[in-house]
């Protein structure tokens, strides 16, 4: 009992059940709007109050494709709305928060391999002479 308590208390599962729950809530949001405002718009040139009432029938079948327009319709609303509501905000914010790559400051020796700095023109390791930074040493 102690492992499933433990288990329950950890701030992942917390942190995963008030998502679920959250994200429950904001689909039927977004379905209720897309069923009363979006779906209405577009319909309109159907003449029809909504996409609902869109059926055929093939024998005895009845599909009832107006009902899966409406459920694109909201799953593509709901997509744009995390996207530009969290995906677009987290990724400005993990822009911001890395630094870009900081530029070399050492070379490695060609004759003992020890790291030197870039400027040197004699490497304090072995007193080889050092080519300056870009060119090639002689063999």
């Amino acid at each position: 009992m102690k492992g499933f308590k433990d288990f329950i208390l950890r701030g992942n599962v917390a942190a995963l059940a008030v998502a679920f729950v959250i994200g429950g809530a904001f689909g039927t949001l977004i379905k209720g709007f897309v069923d009363d405002f979006i779906s209405p718009l577009i319909a309109i040139p159907g003449n029809g109050p909504n996409f609902d009432s869109y059926v055929f029938t093939v024998g005895q079948a009845t599909f009832r494709y107006g009902n899966f327009i409406n459920l694109v319709i909201a799953f593509l609303v709901i997509a744009a709305a995390v996207y530009f509501a969290l995906v677009v905000p987290m990724q400005k914010m993990e822009a911001r928060r890395t630094t870009p790559a900081t530029q070399e400051t050492t070379r490695e020796c060609p004759e003992c391999l020890s790291n030197i700095p870039l400027g040197a023109r004699r490497c304090a390791f072995c007193t080889a002479q050092v080519p300056p930074v870009g060119v090639e040493p002689t063999p």
